[in-house]
């Protein structure tokens, strides 16, 4: 006997019409947003809940997801931020000694939605040849969709272009972190002998980046997107740090450029930012970015050092870029992207302020440029040094 064939409970509808089938788990529900495809075969649960996929639903190119499981360590933040994800197979049962708790039941407490059993391989084709999509995901146990509508809420979504998602990501109020990187066998263990103050500024921080800032001898203080550069300076720091976030730089910018600017004129801090960070600080100096056709997610990623001919394998997350074509006399172009050639890198000439594109606190990914942090350790000391001297 053959068994009939399950009738769809969860469909995708992008805005040029195309309907993907599947099965839906997780949260159940319409979720409307842009789609990008990520790459890496691991950190499934550091993706979904990394700010800087606020307002994006996640296609995984690699089929498995799900068998890991999920576990409290693994959380980038409070909360899964991406809207959704889409996966080839249904998620398994866990299979991992760390795992307390399965993706399936995660995402429906959290209030996500996930399709599976889609050709992720042609949807990956689609969004490289016509851009990042607008998309609606729907899960209906009882398999009734309204296809129409969902076609058309895909097409009247706005886009992230011109979207300050900062704003919603960020944290309410100002806080300390002392925790550091997760290590064999302790775990995660507490910064006791912090040797420089950093303010990091949080338009989407992901954890580990702040665990690393601790792992270099930082005793960070976390302020939200909007501080201004007199909320920075009042807390005396020994740097600042320009964390990664999503949406669309320029609308960020309104607000976060003058507070860069402002901290580049009065002080001589050493300044380092990541992925949207660096885009903060680009625009600060006067470059302009732009939307990228499909943007940059994955943790195998290769860029290339300009300074010293390294190539490193790193972990990134962004849809926009820095025009290299607008960098400024004096700001100079670090690295690059060996996959287009779009700009992944920037730095003052002469001052200890520089940036990214991608993650060097590699959560998921490689570990090829944790050096960054450890260089802005260096210049900290190198100026305090200086200090003591004068």
């Amino acid at each position: 006997m053959i068994d009939a064939p399950q009738k769809p409970t969860a469909c995708l509808a992008l805005a040029d019409g195309t309907i993907f089938y599947g099965k839906g788990f997780g949260a159940t529900g319409t979720r409307v947003a842009e789609l990008c495809f990520n790459t890496a075969m691991t950190g499934y649960q550091e993706i979904m809940t990394d700010p800087s996929y606020a307002g994006q639903i996640v296609t995984f190119t690699f089929p498995h997801i799900g068998n890991t499981g999920i576990n409290p360590e693994d959380d980038e933040t409070g909360d899964p931020v991406a809207d959704g994800l889409v996966v080839k197979w249904d998620p398994t049962d866990p299979s991992n000694w760390r795992a307390t708790d399965d993706l399936t039941a995660w995402l429906e407490r959290r209030g996500r939605v996930g399709i599976g059993g889609v050709d992720t391989r042609r949807l990956t084709r689609a969004i490289r040849q016509q851009g990042a999509p607008h998309v609606a995901l729907a899960h209906d146990p009882d398999g009734n969709f309204d296809l129409e509508e969902l076609v058309r809420s895909a097409r009247n979504f706005k886009g992230l272009e011109g979207l300050d998602l900062a704003r919603d990501v960020t944290c309410a109020q100002s806080y300390r972190w002392d925790e550091m990187r997760w290590a064999w066998p302790e775990g995660y263990v507490r910064q006791s002998d912090p040797k420089f103050k950093v303010v990091a500024i949080d338009y989407g921080a992901k954890r580990n980046i702040l665990r690393s800032l601790a792992s270099a001898g930082c005793d960070v203080t976390v302020l939200p997107a909007t501080a201004s550069a007199e909320d920075v300076l009042a807390l005396n720091p020994d740097g600042v740090f320009l964390s990664n976030g999503p949406g669309d730089p320029a609308a960020t910018g309104v607000y976060a450029v003058p507070m860069i600017k402002g901290v580049l004129e009065q002080t001589d801090l050493p300044i380092f930012g990541i992925c949207l960070g660096h885009q903060m600080l680009a625009l600060a100096l006067g470059a302009r970015t732009v939307k990228m056709n499909h943007g940059h997610h994955g943790a195998n990623h290769p860029v290339k050092d300009l300074d010293t001919g390294k190539v490193e394998i790193t972990s990134m997350n962004h849809g926009f870029t820095v025009d290299s074509q607008t960098l400024p006399d004096g700001v100079l172009e670090t690295h690059i992207s060996l996959f287009d050639g779009s700009n992944c890198g920037i730095r003052l000439a002469n001052r200890p302020v520089y940036s990214v594109q991608y993650h060097p606190e590699a959560s998921p990914g490689p570990m090829d440029s944790y050096y960054l942090f450890e260089r802005f350790a260096q210049a900290m000391d190198a100026r305090a040094k200086q200090g003591a001297l004068s």
